[in-house]
């Protein structure tokens, strides 16, 4: 079981930064984990990622020294656990409604005495049975971090009885599908969207733990790192190459060249930046 690099920043109350990774091939998260990224966020929830595909990609990451967070569907328990045994240090558990959720998931996340995780060893997470047991369970359960994702209403109501439950390690606030629901998509700057924000951050602080959102920049990161949030998600894969390739469309367009949009406005979708939310999914 190796060392958390963002349990060991959370314990020194430093900022983490994750980056979401959304294509399939191993050289990306070979690549981002050289690097030195703190965590790289392995999307099962909207993605069609299989278990198996996944496993590649934790197993890539093992090259570097960055987490891979990886996030199941809601309730997808039993994936969850799959997803520790191929070596992800970190579960990102999305829409997080209340209190006896956060305590299943803990459940199925840590072993005994903490939880009902059953072992089995032959997994790149202990690695391949050739660990002593016990200090592999004990290991295992000091490494493993849990963040618990406040996405609706419900959630934020419960934010307090969530970040009391023991196991749970960061509250994520889900600024995208908060929005949604309260009929205000993509306005991240609302004041209904802010007033949750804060009631997560003060339900984190109430308890002890760390409390994070996505950042969109350098300068709402700075903002966010004031309200007290440690545990931030950075541009994904995705943008990043799609940033690139804008840049290089306006510079080279300055000397002539022309190119075809396939029917998306650059910089611009629907009225919102077009890095508003994917990139930090």
């Amino acid at each position: 079981m190796r060392t958390s690099r963002i349990k060991s920043k959370l314990d020194r109350n430093e900022p983490v930064l994750i980056t979401a990774l959304h294509f399939f091939d191993p050289s990306i998260y070979e690549l981002a984990s050289l690097l030195g990224m703190d965590g790289l966020w392995l999307d099962l929830e909207h993605h069609a990622t299989s278990v198996e595909t996944a496993a590649s990609l934790i197993r890539a990451a093992r090259v570097g020294t960055a987490d891979v967070v990886a996030r199941p569907a809601k309730g997808e328990f039993m994936r969850m656990a799959r997803l520790l045994e191929a070596g992800a240090q970190g579960i990102m558990y999305p829409r997080c409604s209340h209190a006896d959720e956060a305590r299943e998931l803990v459940r199925w996340a840590k072993f005994f005495p903490l939880g009902e995780r059953g072992v089995d060893g032959a997994n790149g997470d202990m690695p391949y049975g050739m660990g002593n047991l016990a200090e592999y369970l004990e290991r295992a359960n000091r490494e493993t971090f849990l963040v618990a994702q406040l996405e609706d209403h419900l959630a934020i109501e419960q934010a307090d009885e969530i970040a009391a439950v023991p196991g749970i390690d960061v509250l994520f606030f889900g600024v995208g599908d908060f929005s949604v629901s309260s009929g205000i998509p993509g306005q991240f700057d609302h004041p209904n969207v802010m007033e949750a924000m804060k009631k997560v951050a003060a339900a984190a602080h109430r308890h002890g733990k760390v409390w994070g959102t996505p950042s969109f920049n350098v300068t709402h990161a700075e903002q966010l790192l004031e309200l007290g949030a440690r545990f931030l998600s950075g541009l994904s894969d995705l943008s990043i190459i799609r940033q690139g390739l804008e840049r290089q469309q306006r510079e080279y367009a300055q000397l002539g060249f022309m190119f075809k949009e396939a029917g998306v406005s650059v910089g611009n979708r629907n009225g919102h930046p077009v890095n508003s939310l994917v990139a930090n999914k």
